[in-house]
């Protein structure tokens, strides 16, 4: 008899909606007891049509929970010293809480200078070496978003992550690093792996969760992914019929995996929803509450 088990969805869009009706309450109870609102300023430099998408969908997001939104969309022809005096301002700032710079940035701007301009304590996309550093010692302030989201969404299974095997698949600041930092503090034990990591479908197969994040459509094969295994697919890619992907190929990985993330619908909604979440803690914290 052919195995016809196929994973459980861990549903994205249903996790991010509890975080953020906890939010909700939250902000309410701090606006009655504290007279305090959380502020986010987005800044948004040119006319990069996904990064209009991101941030339409941050300030309504703002809205829905009841944080205040700052938003700043200046011209693509904006000089580094220009932005680096909003910052500035922004950093000095009582009703902003957090401050997100939405990149790609335009080629006469240096991100790095730019990620480093933003008080660590209003940086809500956890990318401050300061946070990084937090992060990497076990005591996190703000931590970056989609990892922060990707472990709310392993909490959701029950799993105990304790003594489990994960590879992550990819290395980047944003996801790969900061999410060993976090499976780490969960006790897990870890293995990134990358484009030069040898014999890497016999990695994965050894793994209790696998997280795929390097950005190549369907790269993880079904037969990669161990019985039973939880497989968070953070990959967002277009195929050629137009259809979005994820990193996973899902039919196959579905078949083996206990619980799997979908593309859409999985990883993307908990990215702004953390940044809400990251947005109330610096008010918080700020405010010494």
């Amino acid at each position: 008899m052919e195995n016809l088990k196929t994973a459980s969805i861990i549903d994205g869009k249903e996790v991010s909606a509890r975080v953020r009706a906890e939010l909700k309450a939250e902000i309410e109870y701090l606006k009655q007891k504290h007279g305090l609102t959380p502020g986010l300023a987005v800044v948004l430099v040119g006319e990069n049509p996904a990064s209009k998408v991101y941030v339409r969908n941050k300030t309504r997001a703002c809205e829905e929970t009841g944080i205040r939104s700052f938003q700043h969309t200046l011209p693509e022809s904006l000089s580094e010293g220009e932005l680096l005096t909003l910052i500035k301002e922004l950093n000095a700032s009582k009703e902003v809480h957090g401050i997100l710079v939405q990149l790609p940035l335009p080629k006469q701007i240096n991100e790095e200078k730019v990620l480093e301009s933003i008080s660590p304590q209003k940086d809500v996309d956890g990318f401050h070496p300061y946070n990084m550093g937090r992060l990497m010692i076990g005591s996190p302030l703000l931590q970056p978003c989609t990892p922060f989201g990707v472990m709310r969404l392993l909490e959701s299974t029950g799993a105990d992550l304790s003594g489990k095997e994960a590879v992550i698949i990819g290395r980047s600041n944003i996801v790969g690093k900061p999410m060993a930092m976090m499976l780490l503090r969960k006790n897990a034990t870890v293995t990134i792996c990358h484009s030069r990591t040898k014999d890497l479908p016999e990695k994965v197969r050894g793994a209790d969760i696998v997280i795929a994040a390097m950005g190549r459509a369907q790269f993880v094969k079904g037969d990669w992914i161990k019985e039973g295994a939880i497989v968070i697919d953070v990959g967002i890619n277009r195929a050629p019929d137009g259809k979005l992907v994820g990193d996973v190929d899902f039919e196959g990985a579905s078949r083996k995996a206990s619980f799997i993330t979908p593309v859409p619908g999985g990883v993307g909604p908990m990215t702004i929803a953390m940044l809400l979440k990251n947005t109330v803690e610096a008010a918080k914290k700020l405010a010494s509450i």
